[in-house]
């Protein structure tokens, strides 16, 4: 990724935009983020979602999801058609034998609604992150059309972590990275590429996954049975390099980070990640996470789509937690005031690392109805399901982000 300027932005899901989707509502996000100083809107993956709403197992690796049209019956030229058949081909016929009739034509009304965002989003002075997620869903047109390229007999997750004690059970089908590699990396190679047409950056999820990933034996029912087992490493993004060029990408490095994790995403040139929320456990005097830390090529966020809202984590707080914030805070000058929220988000905006990103939830202070996800919980109904109500992003709020973003030197100008 190259150099990039001091700068901001939010998180906000298609879904959770006050209509669900592409439209006039997308547009208006837009005008308020200009309006709010900010720099960068950040997006899940786009996918077709799983019967629980998750992005993250969704149906197809390449499709956008034809959920968030904003004009679902719009009409598509024969041209427009062939057009997109030719330039997609590596997938587009896979996605249409399991979709059904009319994929590829939601597919052209996506890129060309995507589109038109994407260009007023850069005149606007904002740019697009996405979202790659690691993993493709069970019975995927992806696993169903390549079943060559996934392992059998085992599944995805990871190791007991913060959000369980008995690790995360995933599910997902697990790449057979040896068939990938004497196809050189082909898949992967295409799936980047359509990911770089849609985004100007994007976050790869999961990115210690790259290096080793945690396999669990099908049929067990948590993830404590699994164990590491050796992933792509610099082969994989050498060849994507040779193929597409730049690496436009954010190092989702949460979660296990061992030192060969950390000379891979060095290697590569990736910014990885910061998240204010895991900077205060006492035990933890080495994280990365703690604001004395910090160095200046990351993105440091209040909170991913996976943690609680700062209201929620705030209230949770227990005396050590809060002794630590509260030294934070007062190095920094900061108080916390009637809105504690907003102390926080001046806290992140203040680190070193080059860009800050807020949840949309946290600058209207939401508590824990308004968490996007809980990975402790991966069926709970209430899960990618927050929608932003009409009107809450209103001038005085997007006043008060560019005030925030002005005193910490992130302005869009």
């Amino acid at each position: 990724m190259d150099q990039l300027p001091r700068s901001s932005g939010v998180q906000l899901h298609l879904t959770s935009l006050s209509g669900g989707r592409l439209g006039p509502g997308a547009y208006r996000f837009v005008d308020w983020l200009q309006a709010a100083g900010q720099s960068w809107w950040q997006v899940l993956p786009l996918g077709p979602p799983d019967r629980w709403g998750s992005p993250y197992k969704a149906r197809s690796a390449f499709a956008a999801w034809p959920g968030l049209l904003g004009a679902p019956r719009a009409r598509v030229s024969r041209e427009a058609l062939n057009e997109f058949r030719e330039r997609e081909g590596y997938w587009i016929g896979d996605w249409e034998r399991v979709a059904g009739p009319g994929a590829i034509e939601d597919q052209v009304r996506f890129d060309r609604e995507w589109a038109a965002l994407r260009s007023y989003a850069a005149e606007c002075g904002i740019r697009l992150l996405g979202d790659v997620a690691i993993y493709v869903a069970p019975g995927s047109a992806d696993q169903r059309m390549h079943p060559e390229l996934f392992q059998g007999g085992v599944v995805a997750g990871v190791p007991p972590d913060a959000f369980s004690d008995t690790g995360q059970l995933w599910g997902n089908p697990l790449y057979d990275w040896r068939a990938l590699r004497r196809d050189r990396y082909r898949w992967w190679v295409q799936r980047l590429r359509r990911t770089l047409e849609l985004f100007d950056a994007a976050r790869l999820d999961h990115f210690r996954g790259f290096v080793s990933y945690w396999a669990v034996p099908a049929g067990c029912s948590t993830a404590l049975p699994g164990r590491w087992r050796p992933g792509p490493g610099r082969a994989l993004f050498g060849e994507v390099s040779r193929q597409l060029g730049r690496l436009p990408f954010v190092a989702e490095d949460l979660g296990v980070i061992t030192p060969a994790v950390r000379r891979l995403r060095d290697a590569l040139g990736l910014p990885g990640m910061l998240v204010l929320q895991l900077a205060f456990e006492p035990r933890e005097r080495a994280s990365p996470h703690r604001l004395e830390r910090h160095s200046q090529w990351r993105f440091v966020y209040t909170g991913t789509h996976d943690n609680e809202t700062l209201r929620g984590w705030y209230e949770s707080l227990d005396r050590p937690r809060l002794r630590l914030l509260q030294a934070a805070l007062s190095s920094k000058g900061i108080a916390l005031g009637e809105e504690p929220w907003w102390g926080l988000i001046r806290l992140a905006f203040s680190s070193p690392a080059l860009v800050a990103m807020v949840q949309a939830q946290d600058l209207l202070g939401l508590g824990s109805e308004a968490r996007m996800n809980d990975p402790g919980r991966p069926r709970r109904r209430a899960n990618w399901h927050w929608r932003l109500p009409p009107g809450a992003l209103t001038p005085s709020l997007a006043a008060r982000l560019r005030e925030v973003t002005d005193e910490a030197g992130r302005g869009a100008g």
